[in-house]
């Protein structure tokens, strides 16, 4: 890559506040304990300020690392590490029959359940190489990340994704590739029979698409509001992000105002707010609340486990680049504390902090991320 191994204060900002913002919000990921300017420049198409992140996490094992020593055909190298995720972060299968399969299942499963929660809360990774795949199904290397604003299946924010690779609604897809690249790396572990190793990776990743579906759908139906599980709620749903999607309907804050709506219709205009047609709710609202009444919640008792899922604020991509900004060019991090504070209660009103709710204005909207480390 011809990379110098350093990082702009930029994207070291931006790691601290999305990072924290990612934690507040419930979604595993890796935390931030510090941000220090080093005093020297970073060249990038400028010279940037320089800095360095004190990153912590329950591991920074990744694919990447175990490819490492499979690329160079060191199966012992593989194995020493296989034992030691175990047993720092999957001990209760360490007396497992095959342990290294239920390591693959293991890892498997916490990535089926952290990238469906990327996907109900509008999370686009932007780089999700197997170098940024964490083996303790942490979130991790945010880099170019973004959050969405409209609702769009194929939205990428990443300067470097120019195919889509890493868009919004292909994490899933590539997730399981990168966990492929895993299996690949364990399948000398597995069997000395490689056409028996490989038959039996093939059927350990075959439950990958069934438990990120069965969280992604188990999430969808907490977000508008659904608590049991009936015939038609696929359906139900799948209409609801078809008609965002068609109406360029702000992600987070329709989902928001929806908890509202269902307290009282009179909020339904709130939501309403968000449709280019706003006729396109109006049909799909009759559905929802024909399905809600079969539902045993109260009213206030639906909005609240709706709000406890559904986030008031998230880090707005324009939002997260005006306090780099301020940062950077005028040495002021009062709006990054300020932003903090904010993020840190997701989930809350905050009354006092609704301007950080809002969407960008046409002129705010930010249309590329970049790296910068």
């Amino acid at each position: 890559r011809r990379g110098d191994g350093r990082a702009a204060l930029g994207p070291v900002l931006r790691e601290y506040i999305v990072s924290e913002a990612m934690f507040a919000l419930g979604i595993p990921t890796t935390r931030s304990l510090a941000a220090v300017i080093t005093g020297e420049h970073v060249i990038r198409e400028t010279a940037l300020p320089g800095a360095v992140l004190t990153r912590v996490a329950a591991s920074h094992v990744r694919v990447g690392t175990f490819q490492f020593f499979a690329a160079r055909g060191d199966t012992d190298g593989v194995r020493a590490l296989a034992d030691h995720v175990i047993a720092r972060h999957y001990p209760e299968i360490a007396k497992a029959d095959r342990p290294y399969h239920a390591l693959l299942e293991g890892v498997v499963a916490r990535q089926a359940e952290l990238v469906a929660h990327w996907l109900l809360i509008g999370f686009i990774h932007g780089v999700m190489n197997t170098d940024n795949t964490s083996i303790s199904g942490e979130t991790i290397d945010y880099g170019p990340c973004a959050f969405m604003d409209d609702y769009n299946p194929a939205q990428v924010y990443s300067s470097i994704d120019e195919m889509g690779r890493y868009a919004y609604g292909n994490q899933p897809r590539i997730a399981l590739w990168n966990l492929t690249r895993l299996a690949e790396c364990l399948l000398p572990l597995f069997s000395d029979d490689q056409e028996k190793a490989v038959e039996q990776a093939q059927f350990i990743l075959g439950d990958f698409s069934e438990k990120f579906s069965a969280a992604y759908a188990a999430g969808l139906r907490r977000k508008i509001g659904l608590f049991t599980e009936r015939d038609g709620d696929e359906a139900l749903i799948e209409g609801f992000l078809d008609a965002m999607a068609k109406n360029q309907a702000d992600f987070t804050l329709t989902f928001r105002r929806l908890g509202d709506a269902a307290l009282d219709a009179s909020a339904d205009e709130n939501v309403r707010a968000q449709f280019m047609d706003p006729t396109a709710f109006d049909e799909w609202a009759k559905r929802w609340r024909e399905r809600l009444a079969i539902e045993p919640q109260t009213p206030s008792e639906r909005q609240s486990a709706m709000h406890a899922v559904n986030p008031a604020f998230i880090p707005r991509n324009h939002r997260v680049e005006a306090v780099i900004a301020a940062a950077t060019n005028d040495d002021n991090y009062a709006p990054f504390e300020e932003l903090l504070t904010v993020l840190s209660k997701p989930y809350d009103d905050q009354p006092q902090y609704a301007a950080y709710a809002a969407p960008p204005l046409p002129d705010q909207r930010v249309l590329q991320t970049f790296c910068g480390t």
